[in-house]
C-alpha cells in the first residue's frame, strides 16, 4: 500500500508540474528542450518524459496552435501548406515563416505578416539537393559543389529557370532565386511532403531581431496556422550564409551568416574565385 501511495504522490507532483509548464505557451520552449534530452533512467523518469511530450504537444494561444516540431505533425503541416496557410518552423539557424512557394495568396500573406516590401526577395526551401534543378539553373556548377554545401546553414543564390514551377509573383523582376536545404529534418520533411518548394523567410517583423525561440515572435503567432516549437536554437541570430553562384567559376558572399568560413573553404576546394 505504501508503494502505491508513493507512486500516486509522484504522479500528482508530475501532473502539477506539467500543468505549470504547459499553461503558459511562452514557457513551452523550456519544456520541449527538457523532453528532447535523454530520458532519465527508471520507469518513472521514462513516464515523466512521455507525459510531458503528450501534454505539451498542443497549446492554444492568440488564435494559433503551438505544437512540438516532431514527425507526428508532418502530415498536419503539409496539409496546411497545401491549403495556402503560413506556418512557423525551426530551421538549422533561425525560426522562419514558410508557405507554398507556388501560392500567390500565401506569399502575399507572408509579406503582410513581416511588414516586408514586395521588392525584398524571399528564399525557397527544398527537401533535397536533387530537387534544386526543378527551380533553379545548376548547369555550370562544379560537380559535387551543392552536395558539399548542403544540407546546411547556407543559402545558395542561383539563376532562376524560366520553366520553374515557382509562382511568378515570387520575387518578380529577379532572374535569381535563393535556395535552402536546411540541416533540419522537420522542415525538409514538410517540403518533401508538399511536393514542391516552400517560400521561407525569418519569423520576425522586418527590421527586428531574428528569432531563435517561438517566444521571440509570440506577437505574430496569430498570423500562422501552426507554430512549431523546436526549442531554443543554439547558433545565435546570424542566420544562414548567403552566397551568390550566378556567375560561372566565381562566388560572392552576400551575407556572412553563421557559416562563412566553412562555406568559403568548400568553395575554394572546388576552385571557385571570389568575385566583385
Amino acid at each position: 500500500m505504501m508503494v502505491n501511495c508513493t507512486a500516486i504522490s509522484k504522479m500528482s507532483v508530475l501532473s502539477f508540474t506539467i500543468r505549470k509548464y504547459c499553461w503558459r505557451p511562452s514557457q513551452l520552449s523550456s519544456v520541449v528542450s527538457l523532453c528532447q534530452k535523454k530520458r532519465p533512467n527508471g520507469p518513472f523518469g521514462w513516464r515523466m518524459s512521455q507525459d510531458l511530450e503528450k501534454t505539451c504537444k498542443e497549446t492554444r494561444s492568440k488564435g494559433s496552435t503551438l505544437l512540438v516540431a516532431s514527425d507526428r505533425y508532418i502530415e498536419k503541416s503539409v496539409k496546411a501548406i497545401k491549403d495556402g496557410k503560413v506556418i512557423a518552423v525551426p530551421t538549422d539557424t533561425l525560426y522562419g515563416f514558410a508557405c507554398d512557394a507556388c501560392s500567390a495568396a500565401a506569399i502575399n500573406q507572408i509579406y503582410e505578416v513581416k511588414g516586408r516590401k514586395l521588392t525584398s526577395p524571399l528564399a525557397i526551401c527544398v527537401a533535397d539537393v536533387s530537387d534544386i534543378p526543378r527551380f533553379a539553373i545548376v548547369d555550370g556548377l562544379p560537380c559535387g559543389l551543392l552536395d558539399g554545401l548542403l544540407p546546411g546553414p547556407v543559402t545558395i543564390v542561383l539563376r532562376r529557370d524560366d520553366s520553374s514551377i515557382l509562382e511568378k509573383s515570387l520575387n518578380p523582376g529577379l532572374d535569381s532565386i535563393g535556395v535552402r536545404v536546411p540541416d533540419n529534418n522537420f522542415i525538409r520533411a514538410i517540403a518533401r511532403g508538399s511536393g514542391g518548394a516552400l517560400a521561407l523567410t525569418s519569423a520576425n517583423l522586418t527590421g527586428q531581431a531574428s528569432s531563435i525561440s517561438p517566444k521571440d515572435f509570440e506577437h505574430l503567432w496569430h498570423h500562422c496556422e501552426y507554430v512549431f516549437d523546436g526549442g531554443l536554437l543554439q547558433d545565435g541570430r546570424a542566420g544562414s550564409t548567403v552566397v551568390d553562384l550566378t556567375k560561372p567559376g566565381a562566388y560572392k558572399i552576400l551575407r556572412p551568416g553563421s557559416a562563412r568560413d566553412k562555406t568559403v573553404a568548400v568553395l575554394h576546394s572546388f576552385s571557385l574565385e571570389e568575385g566583385n
